[in-house]
């Protein structure tokens, strides 16, 4: 087996899993809870981008833009009624919370939809062959996809008063919000931009495997995997997070079996829980 092709495909499955990974902390960050539910909103933006694209007749790209406005939409709803009356009960009921809202998304898909599996209306091409490696047209658009919202995510949340405002009510609630800083505002903002991230990733998915209402939860645990090794709350942890699980799975089929390759996922969550808890970039918390 190639070892390159196996690191090229690691790579790209770590771009994949960047996205929901930057959208779980974000959201870890600002309110201080793992949402259970990101996978769900993955599933979610899949459906939606397939509704586009097949249904509506829409090209990819459009297809992509709605189900990332529609899922940023549904998420900022389901802050509003379902997370903002419990946000001062602490982050266990916040998480439970979460996970009534993950089965709820995933059976809405599923009796909406079926369970057959789906794809999206796309050309199939060749892939490209490059000294001895494949390349699918589908890691290209992954790839691009993933850096490009990289690149705007960083923008905003380094280089924008929103971003600004947003890490000031990560660092310190309390002190942002003597300063001026809506923390409620702050929280649907966040909730719309986890929201994009889930169901770009989506469509990135749908390309890469059929969809199905169990797409979003096929990644869940390395979702998980990834922001924990980078550390919850740090953004360019979990990119870098996510890529070191991406590539890990993908080498992880020289030794075990590729259905076993999520085990690498659950091994890293464990340790990092055992011996180191704040994750590879992650700030220690401080107690008083």
């Amino acid at each position: 087996m190639n070892v390159l092709q196996l690191l090229l495909n690691g790579i790209v499955t770590g771009l994949l899993l960047a996205l929901p990974a930057l959208a779980l902390t974000l959201v870890f960050g600002v309110l201080k809870f793992p949402n259970f539910a990101v996978g769900a909103m993955l599933t979610l933006g899949a459906y939606a981008a397939w509704v586009g694209n097949t249904l509506a007749g829409l090209p990819l790209a459009a297809a992509a833009a709605c189900a990332a406005a529609a899922v940023a939409a549904a998420a900022v709803l389901i802050d509003r009624m379902v997370f903002l009356p419990l946000r001062d009960r602490g982050p266990i009921t916040l998480l439970v919370a979460s996970m009534g809202v993950s089965f709820v998304l995933e059976n809405i898909c599923r009796f909406s939809f079926g369970n057959d599996a789906r794809n999206f209306d796309v050309a199939v091409a060749r892939p490209i062959r490059w000294h001895g490696l494949r390349i699918n047209h589908e890691q290209v658009i992954t790839a691009i996809a993933v850096v490009a919202s990289l690149i705007v995510l960083h923008v905003v949340l380094r280089h924008t008063p929103l971003g600004r405002a947003m890490r000031a009510v990560a660092d310190n609630a309390p002190l942002a919000a003597v300063r001026g800083i809506e923390r409620d505002m702050i929280a649907g903002v966040t909730w719309a931009i986890s929201g994009a991230l889930a169901a770009i990733a989506a469509v990135l998915a749908g390309l890469d495997r059929a969809i199905d209402p169990l797409i979003g939860w096929n990644y869940q645990i390395s979702i998980f995997a990834a922001a924990i090794l980078g550390g919850l709350g740090s953004p360019v942890g979990a990119v870098a997070g996510a890529l070191l699980i991406g590539v890990a799975e993908e080498v992880s089929a020289l030794v075990i079996p590729t259905n076993y390759r999520q085990a690498i996922s659950f091994a890293v969550i464990l340790i990092l829980l055992l011996f180191r808890s704040n994750g590879l970039l992650g700030q220690k918390a401080i107690r008083k």
